[in-house]
């Protein structure tokens, strides 16, 4: 059974998803506020998180990246009822996994929660879970990342964007490409969100390092290869 911590302030909209997850075999524990939520995931271990962006006392990004401080592997769902893209933007580079605006189908939202546990789980075969490029190596069991035998340290999203290059080596991804595989959605050619979450990851694979791994396609995306 997967444990998902709410946090809504809204008593309805969490009444009615608390009991459709629970209907759904999902252990559900609510948090009305931020701090109450900030209590809540110190003292306990969920499998998702889903956020609402508008809360009472602390902003939903705000909190969205204190908690990432704390954990950067929980999968986080953020719901709000602002559709505008800068609001999504925000909220994803905040450190949120997927977005979902108000209101919604129920099933939508299953959908959600279903394919980001997927993303987050370790896969469940009989490979050793390491991937490798030059002296870049990448644990998808531990989620752990090192470069030339030093440690790397990866947001949520970071690690995905990381994976994805290293199952992709020597081939040029689009921004599309990687919008749809990583942050599953539909890429939007008026924000810049994907070159700058890989500028976050490049600067970190990077630092210290006389190689550089991934390289600008002028005009088609991004490429993980050595010169």
């Amino acid at each position: 059974m997967s444990k998902i911590c709410l946090v809504e302030d809204e008593e309805k909209v969490a009444a009615f998803i608390s009991k459709g997850l629970q209907e759904h075999d999902f252990e559900v524990s609510h948090a009305n506020d931020g701090f109450s939520a900030i209590d809540l995931i110190a003292a306990q271990t969920f499998d998702l998180i889903i956020l609402d962006l508008m809360l009472p006392d602390i902003n939903g990004v705000d909190l969205c990246r204190r908690i990432r401080k704390e954990n950067s592997q929980v999968p986080i769902l953020m719901l709000t009822a602002l559709d505008r893209v800068d609001d999504k933007v925000n909220g994803l580079q905040a450190g949120a996994d997927d977005y979902l605006v108000k209101p919604f189908h129920f099933n939508e939202l299953l959908a959600r929660i279903s394919a980001l546990l997927r993303r987050y789980r370790p896969e469940n075969n009989k490979e050793d879970g390491l991937l490798t490029f030059s002296d870049l190596k990448l644990n998808t069991f531990t989620k752990a990342a090192e470069r030339a035998n030093a440690e790397i340290g990866l947001t949520t999203k970071e690690y995905h964007l990381l994976e994805l290059f290293m199952r992709n080596p020597n081939k040029t991804l689009s921004r599309d490409y990687i919008a749809e595989k990583v942050w599953d959605i539909q890429f939007d050619t008026g924000t810049n969100f994907i070159d700058v979450y890989v500028n976050y990851l490049r600067k970190k694979i990077e630092k210290g390092a006389q190689a550089k791994l991934i390289h600008t396609v002028i005009g088609m995306g991004y490429i993980l290869k050595e010169k």
